[in-house]
């Protein structure tokens, strides 16, 4: 995967919906303190964009034992893209409000299940709006789509992931959480601060520059080589595999293959035994 298979400016958008060549533009605005994101989508969104919870139809919450935001199954995920009228052969794009966490995530699934074309706005809808990009009001109920998800191989192709046994000893392994919450210093979900023993703390949002846009190549390549991630095995985690899509996609940006650990750090401090780090 390059950049340009991962990310897409506004520009590049705005241009694609005026060809009048078919695109599902997908809202996905999610955030820690506010999940449900369907009344910002209703004041303005995309033209044509269509609201997806990440709570609802990005995770399964029936799932147990798999941290706070299980991966949703491979049904429920076509039935959900079918909703949102995804269609085979058509692009996607995915964007947020919020630091890319909500578009990576819908990136992540989407990819990881075998839908190709998957691509996240480059700054979110903040760019949209400074490009002078239409926005439009209310919900959007689109026709019904045809896509098809491979249910039987879900998670294992096209993305991979870790288990809890997996990153116990893999190569390189990246935290994408904040700092502070990697330090132990403080923990407002989960029930034990800390980290993982051996990983290395690198912030989602430290791939981010200060208008929400990914960091160039030439940064990103820079910010992961100080991290030790420049190449290798790498696996990502967070506080429940949500954030880490945003680094696993920049890491891809930059050229380096990542794997996905989804249960995260809510999976890994739940299970009794699992040894707990604390400090840098």
């Amino acid at each position: 995967m390059t950049r340009s298979d991962i990310l897409i400016t506004a520009t590049e958008l705005a241009d694609l919906i005026a060809s009048g060549q078919p695109v599902s533009v997908l809202d996905v605005r999610w955030e820690l303190t506010e999940p449900d994101g369907r009344a910002a989508h209703s004041r303005g969104h995309v033209p044509g964009a269509v609201y997806v919870s990440l709570d609802e139809e990005l995770s399964d919450h029936s799932v147990t034992g798999r941290g706070r935001h299980p991966l949703p199954s491979g049904a429920a995920l076509q039935e959900s893209a079918r909703r949102w009228g995804l269609r085979e052969g058509v692009p996607v794009v995915v964007y947020d409000d919020w630091n890319r966490a909500g578009s990576a995530r819908a990136w992540w699934v989407l990819t990881a299940a075998g839908l190709r074309d998957i691509r996240i706005l480059d700054g979110g809808l903040a760019a949209w709006r400074e490009s002078g990009g239409a926005i439009e009001t209310g919900s959007v109920t689109p026709e019904p789509g045809d896509v098809t998800v491979d249910v039987a191989d879900l998670y294992r192709g096209a993305l991979p992931t870790l288990t809890a046994d997996d990153v116990t000893g893999f190569g390189g392994v990246l935290d994408a959480r904040a700092p502070e919450r990697f330090r132990g210093e403080t923990e407002p979900v989960d029930p034990v601060a800390g980290h993982i023993p051996g990983a290395r703390n690198a912030p989602s949002t430290a791939t981010l520059a200060g208008d929400g846009t990914f960091l160039s190549e030439a940064e990103l390549t820079r910010f992961f080589a100080e991290h030790d991630a420049a190449g290798g095995e790498v696996g990502v985690y967070c506080g429940s595999g949500v954030t880490a899509a945003v680094t696993i996609a920049a890491l891809r940006a930059a050229g380096v293959d990542a794997a996905l650990f989804p249960g995260s750090w809510s999976q890994w401090s739940s299970e009794p035994g699992r040894p707990v780090a604390t400090g840098e």
